[in-house]
């Protein structure tokens, strides 16, 4: 099996992630504050350096409030990288 990492569907999700933070009006340092984390950890994840487990993407779902469902299925329209 090749690697998400990087791949179209990773892309897309660090997209969805900055757009749904910047609809919610919120900075990565409210995010991360949020988490209990550090604001380098959401450039990281907007910028598709990092990757996002399943437990974080519903954490950050609450925090700035997008449904995660929305997300895979955005997520599922993107071809996946062979």
């Amino acid at each position: 099996m090749p690697s998400s990492f990087r791949s179209g569907r990773h892309k897309r999700l660090a997209e969805l992630l900055e757009q749904y933070r910047r609809e919610a009006d919120m900075k990565q340092a409210d995010v991360a504050k949020m988490l209990g984390r550090h604001q380098p950890l959401i450039t990281n994840m907007e910028n598709g350096q990092r990757r996002i487990d399943v437990i974080e993407l519903l954490e950050l779902a609450e925090i700035i409030g997008f449904n995660p469902h929305d997300v895979l299925d955005e997520l599922l329209k993107v071809p996946k990288d062979d």
